[in-house]
């Protein structure tokens, strides 16, 4: 894999310019542990004990298991670049993947990795709000990590069900006091947001991750704010109501000069892969950005959980594992 930077200090602000990077490396699982009620924290090195590329806060990696593919954000310091580390909940929908990290996973396996890759990117700024829910502490530690590094003025809100499943929150509170309130809720009730986020303040930043009805209310809090200064991690794309586009339409592919019919129950990237195509993809859900292609013309219907909305509304990339066209427009063109 590439080294970006060979600076092992904490960076804040600006991206790397490998953003999605591709290239699969084997990995020795030396540690497992029970770091909270079903959160396993899962420690991987290099079989030759190198050091990993510097990766910033918010990256994640592909953890690319037997049958399975799944993304996880790095959760273990930045200075230290002998190991990554990721955590994992068990789910009860699990879909394969955190069934087995809790299940079959063991010290001593060797398994692949993809990346890091970020699309959470830290931005700099001289005030930050940070607030988690549940497994949504794992992203945000490497930024507390950065931002008092860099002796920037943060906070964090974090909530769980219960103090017991809420991974980190002990460590947390030993190493930063009262600039870390928990929000157990089966103690407190839910985190406080209409007295974090009702008022607009002056050079902050929020970044938030969490489960998705969290995030949509601190969306509506962040309304107000300065464009710009909410930054969001989802765990899952965009749920779309009743009005989002179901009608094919045509895609031409600006390679070869082929054109493709993209029916409503498909996706772009099954029909083109279908014809031949190679697209480099990953999660196939709209939350890894591996698949990102570039619009020569027409209007998008984004789907994706990945770009902000400037992003979104320059509409010059897409998702191709969800997004689709907008509605009203029948046709495509995509470098490919």
């Amino acid at each position: 894999m590439t080294t970006v930077n060979t600076d092992a200090a904490p960076v804040i602000g600006g991206q790397s310019p490998d953003r999605y990077r591709h290239e699969v490396e084997e990995v020795l699982v030396e540690k497992l542990e029970t770091v909270a009620e079903g959160v396993r924290r899962v420690t991987l090195r290099l079989p030759d004990g190198s050091e990993f590329p510097q990766w910033e806060p918010g990256s994640h990696i592909d953890l690319i298991l037997p049958h399975h593919m799944r993304q996880y954000s790095l959760c273990s310091p930045l200075a230290d670049r002998s190991r990554l580390q990721v955590s994992v909940l068990r789910t009860r929908d699990s879909r394969g993947g955190s069934a087995y990290v809790h299940e079959s996973l063991a010290e001593g396996d060797t398994v692949h990795i993809n990346g890091p890759r970020n699309n959470f990117p830290f931005v700099d700024s001289r005030k930050y709000l940070f607030v988690a829910g549940g497994i949504g502490i794992t992203p945000i530690l490497p930024m507390i990590e950065a931002a008092e590094a860099a002796g920037r003025e943060w906070r964090l809100a974090y909530g769980g069900r219960s103090r017991a499943s809420m991974a980190f929150a002990d460590e947390l509170v030993a190493a930063y006091g009262d600039r870390v309130l928990l929000y157990p809720e089966d103690e407190v009730g839910r985190i406080d947001l209409e007295g974090l986020l009702a008022l607009p303040r002056a050079k902050m930043l929020v970044y938030a991750c969490g489960p998705e009805p969290l995030l949509r209310v601190i969306e509506d809090y962040c309304m107000g704010w300065p464009p710009g200064a909410l930054h969001l991690e989802r765990f899952v794309a965009a749920n779309l109501d009743a009005g989002a586009s179901t009608e094919p339409f045509e895609v031409e592919l600006t390679d070869t000069g082929t054109t493709v019919t993209v029916p409503p129950d498909r996706t772009i990237l099954e029909v083109v892969e279908e014809h031949g195509v190679r697209v480099l993809s990953s999660c196939r859900a709209g939350v890894c950005g591996t698949c990102e292609t570039r619009v020569v013309e027409g209007e998008i219907e984004h789907r994706d959980a990945i770009l902000n909305e400037e992003e979104k509304h320059l509409g010059d990339s897409m998702m191709i594992c969800v997004s689709r066209a907008a509605a009203g427009c029948r046709k495509l063109t995509l470098d490919l």
